[in-house]
């Protein structure tokens, strides 16, 4: 009986939805469709207590930059009698179900949804939190469409100061993963830490600006591309690595580009070019003659002007003059070499 609410409510929402919408590669997860209105913005997102608006974006947009935000967070338009938040969370595209956490004592995401999809030659994967509860029946495997509804809006987190009823919102993120082999890195490399979710860790997730792609859809129509959407990101650092085969590059092989040298003299490594929330938004394979580094991990450049813009990650550290990896950056290349 459930099942069959969540259902009917998710085709009444998908009901007042345009149909012109459905060629897009992502929808909208809730009905709140503001993001397209001039001067809709305070009426889609939700900002952090005290904030505007734009602290409920993505990107570098809280502790004054220094810290990161990975998703949207959308305001919501239904609640009951007592105030709770009841929009229904849709599939923002066709996929199946990745992970589930029903346990929201686990996560400051509360209760939270995976989903995987295809797109554009792309493994992408969507995040919806802070649900009051997941669909029932939906287990790792399920396959879900676009707009069908995955859950109920809510307010569930584990953090000491909660979601208050005013902030209700719906958390979504667009992400790429770094490696299947996470939970085993982080035993290696993280001793001593809790990971509740395994391979499902969000260190093991690196996010897309939602907000960018939605209206880029909205803009381009038929002629956006996620695949170029991706690959025309802004240069942080770029980094070569020692290593001739990794879980990235078979994942992502459209990020690849061709190098006529590695081609001919065999790969002996790649230099990644990443974003500053540290997707390898290029890989290209490097033959050994075209090495800088006998090292296994070597910080080749920096875009002093982005890593001022964006420091939110701390990816790259200047020590004496000298751009450095730092911690965060190590572990990234670490963990996506892995």
């Amino acid at each position: 009986m459930a099942t069959q609410l969540f259902l009917l409510i998710g085709a009444l929402a998908f009901a007042t939805l345009p149909r012109h919408a459905t060629a897009q590669p992502f929808q909208l997860p809730t009905a709140n469709r503001a993001i397209f209105e001039k001067g809709g913005e305070e009426r889609f997102f939700v900002g952090t207590v005290g904030k505007s608006w734009e602290s409920g974006t993505f990107g570098g947009v809280r502790s004054g930059g220094y810290q990161l935000h990975e998703g949207l967070d959308i305001r919501c338009l239904q609640r009951d009698k007592r105030g709770e938040p009841i929009d229904p969370v849709m599939a923002s595209a066709d996929g199946t179900v990745a992970y589930i956490n029903r346990r929201p004592s686990l996560s400051n995401y509360g209760n939270y949804i995976i989903l995987r999809h295809q797109i554009d030659g792309l493994e992408v994967y969507t995040t919806y939190a802070h649900l009051r509860e997941v669909r029932q029946d939906l287990r790792e495997g399920t396959s879900v469409k676009a707009r069908e509804t995955i859950g109920i809006m809510g307010r569930t987190a584990n953090t000491g100061e909660g979601i208050s009823k005013d902030r209700a919102h719906l958390h979504f993120e667009i992400n790429l993963v770094l490696n299947d082999r996470f939970a085993e890195w982080h035993r290696k490399n993280l001793p001593g830490q809790r990971n509740d979710h395994g391979n499902w860790n969000g260190q093991n997730l690196r996010g897309l600006d939602p907000r960018l792609i939605l209206l880029a859809q909205q803009r381009d129509g038929p002629r956006f591309s996620l695949a170029n959407f991706v690959r025309n990101q802004t240069e942080l650092c770029r980094v070569q690595v020692r290593a001739a085969s990794f879980p990235w590059i078979r994942r992502y092989p459209t990020l690849i580009t061709k190098n006529p040298v590695a081609e001919k003299e065999g790969i002996a490594g790649y230099e990644l070019v990443f974003n500053y929330v540290g997707v390898a938004y290029q890989v290209i394979p490097r033959a050994a003659s075209e090495l800088k580094s006998k090292s296994r991990t070597y910080l080749l450049s920096v875009n002093s002007a982005e890593q001022a813009r964006n420091p939110c990650c701390k990816l790259v550290t200047q020590r004496r003059g000298r751009w450095e990896l730092a911690n965060n950056g190590v572990n990234l290349v670490s963990l996506l070499t892995f």
